[in-house]
């Protein structure tokens, strides 16, 4: 199948996880066959000349790629000079470089970070770090991979428009891989959607899309626009569950990552068996820091921290395994095996491993595919989908979350769900810091608002009842 964009065109790139969608986009910027090592059948060809006939400063200089997973490619300590140093290696002058940089902050909502360390910044701020390195240097072709994944609505929103108003001016060509198509389907011109074997379905125009292929892209798991899709299966938890005693405590909580700025100020927060809670807020609110506190991965400055009456951080690796697990916005940060099925039995009794296949069955991994594959050479959706088996598998009284559903496909999230629904009718307290209004409504009982380190909200998520707690 052939796929030729003109310049200012916008194309959507859908398909399951695993699909091959970032690899088009490694392909696309040269970074495949020449960094990561692959064999290329084709043709792919940038302003006419094939991908491989480029130097790489003169492709870079083209292409614009904002990876999957943007920490990878923050290279500077502090987030003015992380921007400036793609205007350095491109010869841009002083002055010039001075007024862009906070231009593009300020465009990508972080007016008032130039002096931020980037490794400190949360998920979602590194996430417009990233967007800002590569929109700096405006290049000709800009190469998205789930730009909103980790973004705020408000961010997510605001990023977007950005885009529409560099599609209406034609300032670049854009090459956006993204599962929210609700708001991304409006700005593309054409729409490659790829199957679970990476073979093209169809390519076309949105409206051709839909109109020739909707059935068969549904099929595969791809998310289509909600007015075009098949209903929504909602397999989560949709009633109240029965709550259960006290699991978890969190009293005058304070912590920062330098003394002089908190990321958390004074937080109290309590949690019961068979609670299913959403964190929401802004990036950088606190979200990812109170999820680690709680069990036990970072230590307070201030307050305590309770964990079925014990405190997480002094109990043993092993203990806190059962007691909290958390899965990580990066899950290659908690990877420790090279092959999948070391990672997902790392530590496990005899009688728990056929337990992790049939997590892994329900998770779309099947063992019997997946086990020799490196984790590290996952798709982002696939990473995540093995964190979280690797969580589930020893059965913890509170499931910690951080981005759950970055980079799922529509079967994924359904299977997530379902997976969730089950955990928590066992009694398992459930806490997710998301972005996605879509998982706090199908999932959420409980909505608990942090912002600026504060918790600024604490309530029943709209059409469930209040927990009451036991006597």
């Amino acid at each position: 199948m052939d796929v030729e964009l003109d310049p200012g065109d916008c194309l959507l790139l859908v398909g399951p996880s695993g699909s091959g969608k970032s690899t088009f986009g490694l392909a696309l910027a040269g970074l495949i066959p020449r960094e990561i090592p692959g064999v290329v059948a084709g043709s792919l060809t940038v302003d006419d000349r094939e991908t491989a006939a480029f130097e790489p400063a003169e492709l870079a200089a083209a292409v614009g790629l904002v990876f999957q997973d943007p920490a990878v490619q923050l290279v500077m300590d502090r987030v003015e000079d992380d921007v400036a140093f793609g205007l350095e290696n491109r010869g841009w002058p002083r002055r010039r470089m001075q007024a862009r940089v906070p231009e593009v902050l300020a465009a990508v909502g972080l007016a008032g970070f130039e002096r931020r360390h980037a490794r400190e910044l949360s998920g979602g701020e590194q996430q417009r770090l990233a967007l800002a390195g590569v929109l700096a240097a405006e290049p000709g072709i800009l190469v998205l991979d789930e730009p909103t994944a980790n973004l705020d609505p408000a961010g997510a929103t605001a990023f977007l428009e950005r885009l529409a108003d560099i599609r209406a001016r034609r300032a670049a060509t854009i090459v956006l891989v993204e599962h929210r198509v609700e708001a991304a389907w409006p700005l593309a011109d054409l729409v490659l959607a790829l199957g679970p074997d990476g073979t093209p379905i169809a390519a076309g125009t949105p409206d051709a899309v839909l109109r020739e292929a909707g059935p068969r892209m549904a099929a595969a798991g791809i998310w289509l626009p909600e007015a075009a899709g098949p209903p929504a299966v909602v397999a989560g938890p949709s009633a109240p569950e029965p709550i259960g005693r006290q699991i978890l405590e969190a009293r005058d909580l304070r912590f920062g990552y330098d003394r002089l700025a908190p990321v958390l100020r004074d937080v109290d927060f309590v949690a019961a068996e068979g609670e299913r809670i959403a964190l929401v807020g802004p990036n950088g609110g606190g979200k990812s820091t109170l999820g680690r506190l709680l069990v036990g991965l970072l230590r307070p400055q201030r307050g305590i921290v309770r964990l079925d009456g014990q405190d997480p951080a002094r109990l043993p690796p092993a203990s806190l395994a059962r007691l909290g697990g958390y899965v990580f916005q990066r899950p290659e940060e908690q990877f420790l095996a090279q092959r999948v099925i070391d990672e997902v039995t790392l530590g496990l009794r005899s009688d728990e491993l056929d337990e992790a296949a049939r997590l892994m069955d329900r998770l779309g991994l099947p063992l019997g595919t997946f086990e020799e594959r490196s984790p590290y050479r996952l798709s982002g959706g696939e990473q995540r989908r093995l964190s979280l088996a690797c969580a589930l598998v020893r059965r913890p009284s509170v499931l910690i979350l951080d981005e759950p559903t970055f980079g799922q496909d529509r079967r994924g999230y359904e299977a997530l769900l379902a997976i969730l629904r089950d955990m928590v009718a066992e009694g398992a307290c459930l806490i997710a810091a998301t972005h996605d209004p879509r998982f706090v409504r199908d999932v959420a009982g409980r909505i608990v608002t942090l912002d600026d380190g504060w918790l600024v909200g604490d309530e029943p998520a709209p059409g469930a009842r209040a927990p009451e707690m036991p006597a």
